[in-house]
């Protein structure tokens, strides 16, 4: 009549009172369907307690913590890999870093703070710019310092990102030049450097790859200068400005909140800067050779 096998209806029997039910049939099914997953190693507390301890609170790898619960001899084994899954899965995350948005949580306790990884031989073409001229292709003048008008430039970014400094530095007297920055996009480093750099000698102008300089074009356009990039994460090859924004480090420290800095006030600071004698000028000042020059190009 129900169509199944005698077994099947014989087996169902046996599973269940010698009064057969089929409500409270059906509900101990549900009940043994739930329960005959297999079960998550970290479900057990201790083991998940003693795992967080040392994930959150010591800082251990999860390599570490598999490799030193083995050495132990811990009853319960777990491999790294399934720390990770659990870490990326958010078992390890709080309530309100369920909750927020961009958050990654417990991963921020990582290495690599969560981010994503590259297999070998990726190429991003995230955050790139168009470039005019390689470095090497710059003029050997300006390699040399020969002469005053080759420049390197750089941001120095501000509290949370939303404020900072465009900073210019001459290769061959290595003067400063600092403009505020209320914002740091492309067109307000556009519009400052136009205006720091207008009128000075000017050759060369060699910035980073920040996305902040992807309107070179114009800037080149406006001054009729050729600008000169480095290859990305070469931070050596622009060193006198790397240096400059250093100095400029020790009165605004990382995260200063340049919003709350006049004009008077950071000039105030370069001012300071380019009347330190360096050994590299023989003890002048980036203020003398600069202008003493000038008055020989005039």
């Amino acid at each position: 009549m129900l169509g199944r096998h005698k077994s099947t209806i014989s087996r169902e029997l046996a599973r269940n009172d010698a009064e057969y039910l089929p409500s409270k049939a059906q509900a101990r099914y549900e009940r043994r369907r739930k329960n005959c997953r297999p079960h998550k190693i970290l479900e057990n507390p201790d083991l998940f307690a003693r795992v967080k301890h040392l994930f959150l609170g010591l800082h251990w790898s999860p390599e570490q913590i598999a490799a030193r619960l083995k050495l132990e001899g811990y009853p319960i084994q777990i491999s790294y890999k399934t720390i990770y899954r659990a870490i990326y899965a958010g078992m390890f995350d709080t309530p309100e870093q369920r909750r927020s948005q961009g958050n990654r949580g417990a991963r921020r306790y990582l290495r690599h703070k969560g981010k994503p990884r590259h297999k070998k031989g990726y190429v991003s073409n995230r955050g790139k710019i168009p470039i005019s001229h390689e470095l090497s292709e710059r003029p050997v003048e300006a390699n040399n310092r020969e002469r005053l008008g080759d420049w390197e430039a750089d941001t120095i970014v501000g509290f949370n990102h939303k404020s900072g400094v465009l900073t210019l530095v001459d290769r061959r007297s290595r003067l400063l030049i600092a403009v505020k920055l209320t914002r740091l996009g492309s067109k307000e480093v556009k519009a400052a450097m136009i205006e720091a750099l207008r009128g000075q000698p000017l050759h060369t102008i060699t910035p980073d790859r920040g996305r902040e300089f992807q309107l070179h074009g114009e800037v080149a356009a406006a001054l009729g200068v050729e600008f000169y990039f480095p290859p990305p994460h070469h931070p050596w090859e622009r060193g006198t400005n790397e240096n400059t924004n250093g100095l400029l480090r020790e009165y605004f420290k990382k995260g200063y909140d340049f919003k709350n800095l006049t004009d008077e006030e950071l000039q105030a600071v370069v001012d300071q800067i380019n009347n330190r004698p360096r050994k590299c000028l023989g003890y002048r000042t980036p203020q003398e050779v600069y202008f003493s020059e000038m008055l020989h190009l005039v």
